[in-house]
């Protein structure tokens, strides 16, 4: 499981909140206004100043169709999990839950997306505070446990988002590189997307198709004989993860024992050329003199760009200083 799930699965469901509903939980959908979503701030501070300070993952305002008790709005509180069980989460949701009622005086409906547990693959759960045979707090949260779904009716569906998330869910080891052949297909030929959206959608299937290292060389061939242009530049974003990969780990170690001594000129000369490259096939050609200001970026910065490049919308959004 990619180690930056967390900020891509946040960048998919921010982009596609209205598909996500739609696809999973469509009998809530239908009861929310999905064209007003407003998202508030994901810090919880229960006991300011001074308190524990929480992050949960997104949390969304919308309008609902139909009131909630005496309120015409509604959060919908979103938490992905990428742990393989759900005992990790389960115990924090009523207290998260708690803290957003109390702090925006609103209903709220709890969200958890499992990456890697299955359960009945979409469903609610039920979590029961006991004392003795005396069942204290019973609280519950709607779930979609990505891996107890069958990719193929999802692979082949007409919502763009269940293309992409169908390379999480349950298909043959053996037709992996067929599978996410397909969906790179489907998502190029999508012409309802933005190349935004079919950015971060392809991104979600290059990094969590489940292909095996003997079954690469297959995928690569699928992709380079049976498929168009737009399929093949989706499939750049492997290279380029891998060579984030390989930069990271060869530099972590440094960070680790500390920033402060600097990288060697060859592996920020590396990076430099890295980011100079990301940012080249994600905006297009940089203007003159951009080289020289990238490479003034602190050696602390480098990396955290590299890594943002694939999620952020624009340049500005970088923070980086470019004409």
């Amino acid at each position: 499981m990619p180690g930056d799930h967390d900020q891509r699965f946040k960048s998919i469901i921010r982009e596609f909140f209205a598909d996500f509903l739609k696809l999973f939980f469509a009998d809530w959908a239908v009861r929310l206004d999905l064209t007003r979503i407003e998202w508030l701030t994901q810090e919880l501070l229960p006991d300011p100043p001074d308190g524990d300070r929480h992050i949960v993952d997104l949390v969304a305002k919308l309008p609902t169709l139909k009131p909630v008790g005496d309120s015409c709005l509604l959060l919908v509180h979103v938490e992905i999990e990428s742990p393989d069980k759900t005992t990790l989460l389960e115990p924090r949701l009523p207290g998260y839950y708690l803290h957003l009622k109390n702090a925006h005086q609103l209903p709220v409906l709890p969200i958890v997306i499992y990456l890697k547990v299955g359960l009945d693959g979409i469903g609610i759960r039920t979590v029961t505070d006991s004392v003795w045979e005396l069942d204290v707090s019973t609280f519950r949260y709607l779930y979609v446990g990505l891996p107890g779904l069958e990719a193929e009716p999802y692979l082949h569906g007409d919502n763009w988002l269940g293309v992409a998330l169908s390379a999480l869910m349950k298909l043959p080891k053996d037709k992996a590189a067929e599978y996410g052949a397909e969906a790179l297909r489907r998502l190029s030929e999508a012409g309802s997307l933005n190349e935004q959206q079919r950015y971060l959608l392809g991104d979600c299937v290059e990094a969590y198709l489940p292909i095996e290292q003997e079954h690469l060389d297959r995928f690569d061939a699928i992709i380079e004989q049976n498929s168009t242009e737009g399929v093949r530049a989706m499939n750049k974003t492997r290279y380029e993860r891998a060579i984030e990969a390989g930069l990271a780990k060869g530099i972590e170690q440094g960070i680790e024992q500390g920033i402060e001594r600097g990288l060697d000129r060859g592996r920020r000369a590396a990076l430099v050329e890295v980011l100079e490259a990301l940012l080249d096939t994600k905006f297009g050609p940089l203007a003159p003199g951009v080289l020289d200001r990238l490479r003034g970026i602190p050696d602390d910065r480098l990396l955290a760009l590299v890594k943002r490049v694939p999620f952020a919308a624009s340049l500005q959004e970088l923070a980086i200083d470019l004409p």
